[in-house]
């Protein structure tokens, strides 16, 4: 009897153990349709329902709690986790490559066996292969932000099978933006033209010198708009300062913040506006955050507040507070990044690989949950995209 009944308590602490899933840390901080639309995301379970991931003891790192993606992405995250049972600990690297490496470091040192990284320095083969060189034998998972340069975008993750991407395809969010604007442009094209020039001025507000995405979005944003206008025999944009060789103006501080769109579009408006008759007439920005600042700026002289009286802002993300100026007809349109979808596809990964997956077996998983929302990069078996969608409300 008593060899029965030490039986019986065994498996009782064993389920309640296995009851008692994770857990993050403080709250995130706040502040980086009218087409077709990926199927909504559910947080779908690739790893098989009440899997026991009580082995698992996850790390999440991410760039900067204060972005505005990055804290939907978060919120979404720790939901996922939570539901899944797993143990986790977040961590803000607050826009500092050596904060984060200290985090991971002291993450490892605790007994962390899974890292989930939204790496500071974005494009930076060093950074990433710095933080596989402290993990070792310790899976990967790297997210939102790439890991290698434009030139060559597959190196790292190529080089080891115990590291994955989950992401974005960064040129498809620019060329999205860009169709847009040329097709909205074309609709309106005499009531945004203030001058009544025949030609469109523009700025064009980029979120950091050496991301991949903002490079990608600056550079389509542009390009794909003049290439409608220009099909459709229009005159292409004009960048508004003749003496900006770069035709963009960019957060130095690699932020992608509403305050460096805020300062500059003050300083911009304070040269160029209607009492010059050189008003800007077009605004592209390489997030919903820096559109935000933007349109700051453009209250303060009377501009978007809600009448009739506005130029075209665009953005990226498709945030809660991007949708609602949309709503407000304060803003025109963004470029719907899902971090719903991208919390999902974590999620499901992290489950996969603890329950036993490889690292691309557990990626291929997640993809397969939504073939509409997700796709393996093609050659590229550990790097999965989550897909864009335009939004004007």
């Amino acid at each position: 009897m008593k060899k029965i009944l030490a039986i019986v308590l065994a498996l009782c602490l064993a389920l309640s153990l296995a009851a008692c899933g994770g857990g993050a840390s403080s709250a995130p901080a706040a502040s980086t349709p009218a087409a077709s639309t990926p199927a909504a995301s559910a947080p779908a379970d690739a790893g098989g329902a009440g899997a026991d991931l009580s082995g698992l003891n996850v790390g999440v790192f991410y760039y900067n709690y204060g972005d505005t993606y990055i804290a939907s992405v978060r919120t979404a995250l720790d939901a996922a986790l939570d539901a899944k049972g797993v143990t986790y600990q977040d961590y803000d690297g607050n826009n500092n490559q050596a904060t984060q490496n200290d985090a991971i470091q002291t993450a490892l040192t605790n007994g962390t066996n899974l890292l989930v990284v939204n790496l500071v320095n974005s494009g930076s083969p060093d950074a990433a292969k710095a933080i596989m060189d402290m993990a070792g034998d310790v899976p990967v998972i790297f997210f939102n932000r790439a890991v290698d340069t434009e030139d060559d975008p597959d190196a790292t993750l190529k080089s080891s099978d115990k590291i994955g991407f989950i992401g974005t395809d960064a040129p498809e969010a620019g060329h999205l933006q860009g169709q847009m604007i040329g097709e909205y442009l074309l609709a309106h094209y005499d009531e945004v033209d203030l001058n009544g020039d025949g030609v469109i001025s523009y700025a064009m507000f980029k979120g950091d010198e050496a991301n991949v995405e903002a490079i990608y979005r600056t550079q389509y944003g542009q390009e794909d708009a003049d290439k409608v206008l220009t099909d459709a025999g229009k005159p292409a944009l004009a960048y508004f300062d003749p003496n900006n060789s770069s035709k963009y103006q960019v957060d130095q501080g690699g932020a992608w913040s509403a305050a460096a769109a805020l300062d500059y579009m003050n300083t911009n408006l304070s040269q160029y506006n209607d009492a010059n008759s050189n008003m800007i007439e077009l605004v592209i920005c390489n997030n919903d955050g820096m559109a935000e600042g933007v349109i700051s700026a453009l209250n303060g002289v009377g501009y978007n507040t809600g009448d009739d009286k506005s130029i075209p802002v665009f953005g990226v993300d498709a945030t809660d507070a991007a949708k609602l100026l949309i709503s407000e007809g304060k803003m025109t349109g963004t470029v719907k990044q899902d971090a719903e979808g991208m919390a999902n596809a974590i999620a499901n990964t992290v489950e996969g690989i603890g329950t036993g997956s490889s690292v691309t077996d557990a990626i291929a998983a997640a993809a397969a949950v939504n073939t509409e929302m997700y796709s393996i990069a093609e050659g590229v078996a550990n790097k999965l995209y989550v897909a864009y969608a335009p939004y004007m409300g």
